[in-house]
């Protein structure tokens, strides 16, 4: 009758109770969230990715933590308009443990996804295996400046996508007409 509960985190909501409008990409702000490690476990990052228009936002951290994770969500959402920000969609991965402090402070609910189900994210994967076109496994991420991350994340904003009608994830998140 025990019920193991070492290495996981309490959870507010799951995805099953996540709103139709995030489901279905209806609009912008419904992101999903995940960490990207360097090769020596040290520096990584932290990215986001909006649902709808594909748009990233990443930051780097010194270390898979979940206080630095907290404070880097924070920050990066600090950057765009409040109304551009209604949920967030996870992995399990205990660097996101804190999120109750975050919806607290920003006021947006967490809704994660079932065990061992990273295509429930399926956003947020894809992108993150467009960044390991920057930033290998095999590379460590401690040594790269902000700045050189902060182009290749504005790199990935600036990508046609098939799935965007050939837009750019700038282009749809800003309601923007890029002439390239």
């Amino acid at each position: 009758g025990h019920q193991e509960k070492r290495g996981k985190i309490p959870i507010s909501h799951t995805i099953h109770e996540r709103p139709e409008s995030a489901n279905q990409r209806l609009e912008i702000g419904h992101w999903e969230a995940d960490t990207v490690a360097g090769k020596s476990g040290g520096s990584c990052l932290v990215t986001l990715t909006d649902r709808k228009s594909r748009y990233l936002l990443a930051g780097k951290i010194d270390k898979k933590l979940s206080e630095l994770v907290k404070n880097k969500i924070i920050e990066l959402f600090q950057t765009i308009e409040e109304t551009k920000v209604k949920t967030i969609t996870p992995d399990r991965g205990k660097e996101f443990s804190k999120h109750s402090e975050v919806t607290e402070q920003l006021h947006i609910p967490f809704y994660f996804p079932d065990p061992h189900a990273p295509w429930q994210r399926g956003t947020n994967e894809n992108t993150n295996g467009l960044i390991r076109e920057y930033l290998p496994k095999t590379q460590s991420m401690d040594e790269i400046p902000k700045e050189i991350i902060h182009k290749y994340i504005e790199k990935l904003n600036l990508r046609p996508k098939k799935v965007l009608g050939w837009k750019t994830p700038y282009e749809i998140f800003f309601d923007e007409v890029l002439h390239l």
